[in-house]
């Protein structure tokens, strides 16, 4: 039995900031770059040698390289946490952390395709330096990963392995049924979408796989009961969304230099983030038009992508943003906080997931 944590306390260290996780997470980079290095995908051994050469060059090393330059590695990260949550050694959460990282790959690859993107990580799209065929392909290859490396993980059991399936299907379903909302809205030139559809789509499209599967998955992994993987997926769906909504500030309003030519390529793209939707419902009609005007341009002119900022706060969309990210970090540490009571995952855990929230919503990358 895992001990408990004074709730007071997990309040205190949630706002004392991101420090906690931020080193969790540095400290177990090492592992899982390792891991992605060592279940990297391997041609098929039937190939003649020129054959092999052929497909290192347009399916393998374009994923391999792709993954490589990933974040953070936040994702399997939080599935090392889940387990050592329910007192399990991390590493039985290796494979699925890397399948939800392979799973991230693929959606990114797929996303920057329907999008239309230029860039990814301030470097070209995948698309863009290989072709649209070539990258579809180096995508499709990572959904197959994603189970592949949970299947041959032999450390789990078989039946824990078949649970751990059953859930990244599930993330997988979750995730297609947000970028299905986020791209017909697109498709049929959608400005009507509220705040709350907004939600429910960004939920569905990045939440569960951003931080309730991860979480979650890691846990059971690590042997934790139905009761604790859904409290975890609990906390992890309104941290997600917050999460989501700091990446949509970030891009309008962050640090320009850090973020380099990505920086206030969501308007470019005219995506619908909650900034966007909610000034949409407060302007003006004249101020609304201009909007999504500049939204419909696909501009990367400066003046223009500034002007959009400007009306996207006297919109209230700003403002919004940084209110509901706070109440949904609240709603995440609260509930962290009435898991802990249970006694059912370790103090260290609990202190590191109210930081992980805290990081979501502070971070300025």
């Amino acid at each position: 039995m895992a001990h408990a944590i004074n709730p007071t306390a997990a309040a205190h260290q949630a706002h004392a900031g991101e420090s906690d996780f931020t080193t969790y997470l540095a400290s177990k980079l090492p592992l899982v770059e390792d891991a992605l290095a060592r279940t990297a995908p391997r041609i098929m051994p039937e190939h003649r040698a020129d054959v092999a050469d052929d497909l290192d060059r347009y399916l393998y090393t374009p994923l391999s390289r792709f993954t490589a330059s990933g974040g953070k590695r936040v994702r399997p990260v939080l599935a090392l946490l889940g387990a050592e949550a329910v007192g399990a050694p991390a590493e039985l959460a290796l494979s699925c952390g890397i399948a939800i990282e392979l799973f991230q790959s693929a959606a990114l690859i797929h996303d920057d395709i329907a999008d239309e993107s230029e860039l990814r990580r301030g470097e070209p799209c995948l698309h863009r330096t290989e072709g649209t065929g070539l990258a579809i392909n180096a995508g499709d290859l990572a959904l197959t990963r994603v189970f592949e490396v949970v299947l041959v993980d032999e450390t789990l059991p078989a039946e824990r392995r078949l649970r751990l399936l059953e859930g990244l299907a599930r993330m997988e379903r979750y995730t297609l049924e947000g970028q299905a909302l986020d791209l017909g809205w697109a498709r049929d030139a959608r400005w009507d979408i509220t705040s709350d559809a907004y939600l429910d789509m960004v939920e569905d499209k990045t939440a569960w796989y951003s931080a309730a599967l991860p979480l979650a998955l890691g846990a059971l992994a690590g042997g934790a009961d139905d009761e604790v993987v859904h409290a975890l997926i609990e906390i992890g769906r309104p941290a997600g969304i917050a999460f989501q909504i700091q990446d949509d500030l970030l891009n309008l309003v962050g640090d320009a230099d850090a973020q380099g030519k990505d920086f206030r390529s969501d308007i470019t793209e005219g995506k619908r983030t909650l900034a966007v939707v909610t000034a949409l419902e407060h302007l003006p009609e004249e101020q609304r038009a201009e909007l999504v005007a500049i939204l419909e341009a696909r501009t990367t002119n400066p003046d223009k992508l500034g002007r959009a900022v400007e009306l996207i706060e006297a919109g209230g969309g700003i403002a919004h943003c940084r209110e509901r990210a706070e109440e949904l970090a609240h709603t995440a540490i609260a509930r962290t906080e009435h898991l802990a009571r249970s006694g059912a995952v370790t103090t260290e855990a609990c202190q590191l997931i109210c930081s992980m929230v805290r990081f979501f919503i502070e971070r300025a990358s």
